[in-house]
């Protein structure tokens, strides 16, 4: 029963996610693309240069291969089989797929952990693998960001400071509580005590499955702390990797302002540019960022871009960066749906665990 009931919130959880996902796709689309011409939006479009366009793809392809590469030396590292890089793209590709479609990109880390755990990968290595990941991914961002907006602040101008401040602050506290959760036991604890009793204030439902979570969570995080002390070297070759990522990452734009034609700008100003933008964005929780990346883009990127070209510029650039591969995870994630044949199967038995735990606690009670 219990087995029926989880899947049943998955099941709903992912279909108002997927709702809410091209939803707001269509609302953004329809909001800036009302007063423009169609037509002419499909000739500036067919005017690029493909050679540039493919390469941003390809930039873009190159930057998931990294990624999959740094969690498969992270996996070796804790003692881990060795992965393929191509599963490591599978794996890469499906979280993706899940954090574009819910909020604050929160579902694709547990998606990832259950694909690996199928493929026998330890869940506590892969978990530790990825948070790994999201540290580099997170201090990338912050340094990039705040070093390009100090030497560029002409970008944070018509108000765009506040939104840059606002994103930089979330990413900050983000960054800021996976550190002390990693070396901090103490203190862990004492916010994850303070965060049930504001939970059990506000009356938050099924509060003993939070409990048991977080306090798992914490456990994964004091074995990376662990692993991150004892492999310092591996540490930081996993955070240069994640630098090496997000530049290639912030270098795209580039590619569609050179398809376009254009030359007035250089590569380091238009990679500012991105480095502001995706700073200001990746923190907000809407899925995929997807409303404020389109919008922001078309106030940073204006000056270099010009108003004839904007929309155009904005719409390639989005789409070789997110879109399509929005389209490319969804169908990996259903390929390997059909091949798995039951996607639940292989964590009935964490579920049971689960429910006994819960259970353990009530009687305690």
């Amino acid at each position: 029963m219990f087995e029926k009931l989880i899947r049943k919130r998955i099941n709903l959880k992912m279909f108002r996610n997927l709702i809410l996902f091209f939803g707001l796709i269509v609302f953004t689309f329809w909001f800036i693309f009302k007063d423009q011409d169609i037509n002419e939006l499909f000739n500036i479009l067919k005017s690029v240069n493909i050679i540039y366009v493919f390469l941003g793809i390809f930039l873009m392809l190159f930057y998931y291969f990294i990624e999959s590469y740094n969690i498969r030396c992270l996996l070796i590292a804790l003692g881990d089989k060795k992965i393929s890089i191509f599963s490591g793209l599978k794996y890469t590709l499906i979280g993706f797929f899940f954090s574009a479609i819910t909020p604050a990109a929160t579902g694709g880390q547990p998606i990832e952990v259950y694909y690996m755990t199928k493929d026998k990968i330890k869940g506590a290595n892969a978990t530790m693998a990825l948070l790994i990941q999201l540290c580099g991914f997170q201090i990338s961002t912050l340094f990039l960001g705040l070093i390009c907006a100090i030497l560029n602040p002409s970008l944070l101008q018509n108000g765009l400071i506040w939104f840059f401040v606002l994103g930089f602050t979330i990413n900050s506290i983000a960054l800021a509580v996976m550190l002390i959760c990693v070396f901090s036991k103490k203190l862990s604890k004492k916010i994850t005590n303070l965060l049930l009793k504001l939970l059990k204030k506000l009356k938050v439902k099924d509060l003993d499955v939070k409990k048991l979570k977080i306090q798992n969570a914490i456990e994964q995080y004091d074995d990376s702390s662990k692993f991150i002390k004892e492999h310092i070297f591996e540490f930081i070759k996993a955070v240069c990797r994640v630098f090496i990522q997000i530049i290639i990452y912030y270098s795209i734009p580039f590619c569609v302002y050179k398809a376009f034609g254009l030359n007035t700008f250089s590569l380091l100003e238009v990679f500012a540019m991105q480095a502001v933008l995706y700073t200001t964005v990746s923190g907000l929780p809407l899925p995929g960022s997807i409303g404020v990346s389109e919008t922001i883009f078309l106030k940073i990127f204006g000056i270099a871009f010009g108003v004839k070209l904007l929309n155009g510029a904005m719409l390639l650039s989005r789409g070789i960066s997110f879109y399509i591969y929005v389209v490319i995870s969804m169908i990996v994630v259903i390929i390997n749906s059909i091949k798995s044949k039951n996607i639940y199967g292989d964590i009935d038995s964490n579920i049971k665990d689960i429910d006994i735990e819960i259970n353990k606690i009530k009687e305690e009670k």
